[in-house]
Order: structure tokens, then C-alpha cells, then sequence
């Protein structure tokens, strides 16, 4: 974990730390990658997708400004909007699976955006938190928060107590809203 107050965006954006990058790297590739994918790229061309949107950020970053002209959010969206344009331009349309492909006008649509962003960002971070914590508290969040299950049941299960459980979610929780801050907006 780290002990600056900075979100990862602005660690990334200001110290250039090749751990923080490989971090935002880690998050955000898969989720490039779905976002191609359902626009109906092949993984290769999938692949090149995210690698151009990762470059950009890279060159980019530096200048940008979070909350006065946008969020985070939206610039990504941008990006990653029209460079999937570029590449389709690319690409003979009878290359393309009208069946699988989402139409650019959708994924411009705001509910589309914001609950694949989120839904894809949080999966991406809870899975490579995952390491950060022992596997007896890790499991014991996951059955509590996504399973819905008692914290009771949990705790006799894995030898804990039920105050242990609600222990493991609030640390398991917590270092999820650090990872993610500023990134949610």
C-alpha cells in the first residue's frame, strides 16, 4: 500500500513511478480491452487498442487536469471512443460481426458508461488487491459483502469470530475506496 495521500491517478500523473504506472496498467488494460471487444475487435485488435489508449495516457497524463474542463472519466471515454474509431475505419466492415459489435452511439450513452466503468474498474482492483491480504480476511469480506451471507455462518466456518469478519470486510473495504479514489469521481 502506499503511504502518500495522492490518488494512483496523481501518482501517476506527477511522480512517473514505474510502480504506480505498472498499477494503473494492471487496472485499466482489462478493461480497454472489454470495452474493444464489445465494440466487436478481435482480441489482436483488441490488444492494439488498449496498448494505443495506454500510450496516449502516457504522453498525456502529465497535462491533464482533473475537474475543470472534465473527469477523468470522460476524457477516458474519449480516447478509447475514438481510437475503437480509428481502428474500425481500419478494418473492412465485413470484417466486422454486426451481431457482436456495440455501436459507437451506444457506448457514447451515459447509463452504458458508467456502469461498465465502474463495474469493470472495481473487478479489475479487487483482483489485484487480492494479494495485499491474507486469504482467511479476503474470503471472509468476499462471503460477507458479495456472497450476502452472515457474518455468524462466515466466521464458525473459517474459525474466526463475527466481529473478525466485520473486522476483515472494513480493511478489505477501505482499501478498496483508497485504490479507487478520484478514480469514480
Amino acid at each position: 500500500m502506499h503511504s502518500t495521500s495522492f490518488t494512483l491517478l496523481e501518482r501517476v500523473k506527477v511522480a512517473r513511478n514505474d510502480a504506480d504506472w505498472d498499477r494503473f496498467v494492471n487496472l485499466y488494460t482489462p478493461m480497454l480491452f472489454a470495452w474493444a471487444k464489445r465494440f466487436g475487435l478481435g482480441d489482436a485488435d483488441a490488444c492494439d487498442l488498449a496498448q494505443d489508449v495506454l500510450l496516449i495516457l502516457l504522453k498525456e497524463l502529465p497535462n491533464f487536469e482533473r475537474g475543470r474542463k472534465f473527469s477523468f472519466r470522460s476524457w477516458l471515454r474519449t480516447i478509447a471512443t475514438n481510437k475503437c474509431r480509428e481502428h474500425l475505419r481500419r478494418k473492412k466492415p465485413q470484417a466486422l460481426d454486426p451481431m457482436s459489435a456495440l455501436q459507437l452511439s451506444d457506448f457514447d450513452a451515459e447509463p452504458f458508461w458508467e456502469h461498465e466503468y465502474r463495474q469493470l474498474l472495481v473487478a479489475r482492483a479487487l483482483t489485484v488487491m487480492k494479494a495485499e491480504f491474507e486469504a482467511t480476511t479476503w474470503q471472509a469480506c468476499w462471503e460477507h459483502v458479495v456472497s450476502g451471507r452472515k457474518a455468524a455462518d462466515i466466521g464458525a466456518e473459517l474459525r474466526l469470530s463475527e466481529g473478525a469478519v466485520y473486522a476483515a470486510k472494513c480493511r478489505v473495504m477501505k482499501r478498496l475506496r483508497e485504490e479507487l479514489e478520484g478514480l469514480l469521481e
